[in-house]
């Protein structure tokens, strides 16, 4: 089998339901075949390796640790999952000091291991804020890490293709962009249904508010249907991201990325943008839209940097003006 390149790939949370797609997704894609599973429960992590090694994938260079220094040692890219799972009745919000925490360790061992890494995707929730708090504390480049923000644009194109009874492929130019949680900002004004603009569909106001409703709520319907969290949307979309840094297809479904742009007006926070990645990283342009929808996404701003004030607050991370001391590259 041909695999996109061999460099080493770390999955962080690897023992759960999210990382033990994630490396069958790898595998079945073709990406690489040297993939570390790191996780700290050993059962968990070595189940998953033998269940892997059953499926026999043609030159599979398999390994599991719960060691961090043989984990990330080498590691070129890294999906983690590593965080706590949101549960019934919690919103991603509700995770934050926990997993930023969390977040905070993963990236001095990506300070500490493997500070040549190309690229790194955060997928554990609140994902704005976790992925910002690894940003910082592992030294790395802004285009070098993105965080998981693709389900609530996939989700909203659900939707529009339930309600319009096309096939969901042919909904394009419709995103969620801002906060990956309850304050993302829906962007379906140049959305397009099957080459015919949304507006044509005649979608009431009434209707419309249950469609943006339902895709932001989107998580929690999971988790009501299946008494758990997502873990194959996740796992797909974050190794589809990394696919495209890899240099394979070209990610551009938005990724939550460091956005620090006095044209857009939003500073210093991790947020779903109009994005790339590619080989050279994550790249980002500015959104556009109605003045309803870009009011919606500065009231998305002002939320994540709430949250980014609170985890600065719990000593998680330094006072922004403190940020290049810890990572010369902010």
């Amino acid at each position: 089998m041909k695999y996109l390149t061999d460099e080493k790939l770390l999955i962080v949370g690897a023992g759960g339901a999210i990382g033990s797609n994630m490396v069958q997704s790898v595998l079945m894609l073709g990406l690489t075949p040297n993939i570390c599973l790191y996780d700290i429960f050993e059962p968990g992590v070595h189940g998953v390796y033998e269940e892997m090694c059953h499926c026999a994938f043609p030159g599979a260079n398999l390994s599991y640790t719960t060691n961090p220094e043989e984990a990330f040692t080498g590691a070129k890219y890294i999906i983690s999952s590593g965080g706590a799972p949101r549960k019934e009745g919690m919103t991603r919000e509700d995770l934050l000091k926990g997993n930023c925490q969390i977040a905070a360790e993963f990236g001095d061992f990506i300070k500490k291991y493997c500070p040549d890494v190309k690229h790194v995707v955060v997928i554990f929730n609140p994902a704005d804020v976790t992925a910002l708090t690894a940003l910082i504390h592992s030294g790395l480049k802004p285009n070098q890490l993105t965080s998981l923000a693709a389900l609530d644009s996939t989700r909203l194109q659900e939707a529009i293709a339930a309600e319009c009874k096309v096939q969901q492929d042919k909904v394009t130019n419709c995103y969620t962009y801002g906060g990956h949680g309850e304050q993302m900002a829906v962007f379906a004004s140049k959305a397009l249904v099957d080459g015919k603009p949304l507006a044509e569909f005649n979608i009431s106001e009434e209707r419309w508010a249950e469609i943006k409703h339902d895709t932001i709520q989107g998580g929690s319907k999971i988790i009501k249907l299946r008494g758990r969290s997502s873990f194959q949307s996740p796992s797909y979309q974050a190794v589809k991201m990394i696919q495209g840094a890899m240099g394979g297809d070209k990610f551009t479904w938005p990724a939550g990325c460091y956005v620090n742009c006095d044209k857009c007006g939003f500073k210093n926070v991790m947020m779903a943008m109009p994005t790339t990645i590619d080989a050279n990283g994550v790249s980002f342009t500015a959104p556009q839209g109605t003045a309803e929808e870009m009011a919606a996404l500065q009231a998305s701003y002002e939320h994540l940097q709430k949250m980014r004030d609170e985890i600065i607050s719990l000593g998680i991370i330094p006072a922004v003006a403190d940020w290049g001391t810890m990572n010369p590259n902010l």
